[in-house]
């Protein structure tokens, strides 16, 4: 049975003002710079410069809307005269904001790509239509580290249904070693072995390359497990000569495509977010002058709207919708960019004052605990804005630019009971890794009980966590001869 009621709920939504703030505040400065750009460049009434004193668009704005005789909300239909691509961006989104909705942004760059720089080596060599349709398909199949990986029967079977070519895998394979010799070298190899042999055999031949060739091809497998042992008494060698051939391994490029470098690879730059300075043991923070930058609302835009008051005609009724729509996005963007540079400072002198041993020393063992929650009750402030503040951003201290991220970490307690930062025990790791003889290098229980004599009694487990967190291998790939 259908039956009407009247229920009072309570919801929770943002505005398109502050999904426009959120937006902004997770912005590194770079792609803030750009974001400004393209809104100045999407409304008319938005232009950069200082905001004149006499302007006062809000009361302009509020005595327009208190004319009744020249404009009626119900008479006007925005929808009648202003095109899409005039409507900016945040006012087509859903109020329901949600971080996992953002939209994903692949860089790029005008120039030769690295399939381009391939192809372009080709013409060195004298090939026929078909297979330099099958050489085009087997650059197409190359990843950008240089690798193809892909199986020669597949590229067979591709080559027929998609391209009408018909071949061999001999025919295929014949083409695959002429791609080879392309640079840079390396290149067309299906695993590492391969990468690294055909390197091997474009140098200059030695002994101690032709060793490592040997090794590569017959003893692949002790050599990646680096059981050196088995590898002197398969070759019957001594521990100089198999240093001698490892080092000429250790010089060749794993990934070769990586060593193509042009305009059309995508290098990021970064550019600090945040500076901080010492002056006479004092921080002296402020931010990037390109994330608080001068923008005010159009003058010839305001003088238009007086000039309709003045006129009071109504025939143009869609024309002023049409301003006041443009002054209100404009008025809109600029709060926005005000309290984004607002929350910014706010965020980044709690986290100069909550590290400032560490900014006035540069020493890392002095970077205490802080975790997000910290700062966010330091500046009253939510743990997602202060999450969108440090994520991506970057500071430049007089000891570099560091991730603002990386000053976040967790406390354990050392032997004493006092909380220490597990940035701090990662970095005595680090130490403790770096000062091991490398003909033994220490186990993880090992490395546990050396961090315990230093008063750090950490477990096992967390010793590997650590050491993948910082990219340091097993111990078994970590020896050396």
């Amino acid at each position: 049975m259908l039956k009407q009621g009247l229920y009072q709920k309570l919801q929770q939504k943002l505005t398109p003002q502050q999904i426009q703030l959120m937006k902004l505040i997770q912005l590194p400065t770079i792609e803030f710079e750009q974001r400004l750009k393209q809104e100045i460049e999407e409304n008319p009434a938005l232009e950069e410069g200082k905001e004149e004193p006499e302007q006062d668009l809000l009361d302009q704005q509020d005595n327009y809307e208190d004319d009744a005789e020249i404009i009626e909300a119900p008479d006007i239909n925005v929808d009648e005269y202003l095109s899409d691509d005039e409507i900016p961006d945040y006012r087509l989104r859903s109020n329901n904001y949600s971080a996992d909705d953002d939209e994903k942004k692949v860089p790029y760059a005008q120039g030769e790509s690295f399939t381009q720089y391939l192809k372009s080596q080709l013409s060195a060599f004298p090939l026929d239509e078909q297979r330099r349709k099958i050489a085009d398909f087997l650059i197409g199949s190359i990843n950008d580290n240089g690798y193809l990986r892909r199986d020669i029967i597949e590229i067979v079977d591709d080559l027929a249904f998609t391209h009408n070519v018909m071949t061999t895998e001999e025919e295929v394979e014949k083409v695959l070693r002429l791609i080879q010799e392309l640079d840079p070298p390396g290149v067309g190899a299906r695993d590492l072995k391969e990468t690294l042999l055909i390197q091997l055999r474009r140098k200059k031949t030695t002994q101690a390359r032709e060793l490592a060739i040997k090794i590569l091809e017959k003893g692949f497998e002790y050599f990646i497990n680096k059981k050196y042992k088995k590898l002197m008494a398969k070759f019957e060698i001594t521990e100089a000569q198999l240093k001698e051939a490892i080092e000429e391994i250790t010089k060749l490029n794993p990934k070769p495509g990586n060593a193509f470098n042009s305009t059309g690879s995508y290098i990021e730059h970064v550019i600090p977010d945040f500076i901080i300075n010492v002056e006479d043991d004092e921080l002296d923070v402020s931010l990037n002058a390109k994330n608080a930058p001068e923008l005010r609302v159009s003058p010839a835009y305001t003088e238009m709207l007086k000039g309709y008051k003045e006129n009071k005609d109504k025939s143009q009724k869609d024309a002023v919708m049409f301003i006041k729509q443009k002054l209100d996005s404009a008025k809109w963007f600029i709060d926005a960019v005000n309290q984004r540079r607002d929350t910014l400072l706010r965020t980044i002198k709690a986290i100069a004052d909550y590290q400032k041993e560490y900014f006035l020393t540069g020493d890392e063992r002095k970077i205490k605990p802080m975790i997000l929650k910290d700062i966010a009750e330091k500046i009253d402030m939510d743990i997602s804005t202060v999450s969108r503040v440090a994520n991506s951003k970057y500071v430049q201290t007089p000891y570099g630019v560091k991730l603002l991220k990386d000053f976040f970490s967790e406390s354990m307690k050392d032997a004493q009971g006092e909380e220490v930062s597990t940035i701090k025990i990662k970095n005595i790791l680090q130490t403790v890794v770096n000062q091991e003889n490398k003909r033994k290098p220490l186990t993880d229980e090992q490395l546990a009980k050396a961090l315990k004599e230093k008063g750090f009694p950490i477990a096992r487990r967390t010793i590997a966590k650590y050491r993948e967190q910082l990219g340091i291998p097993v111990a078994r790939l970590r020896k050396e001869i």
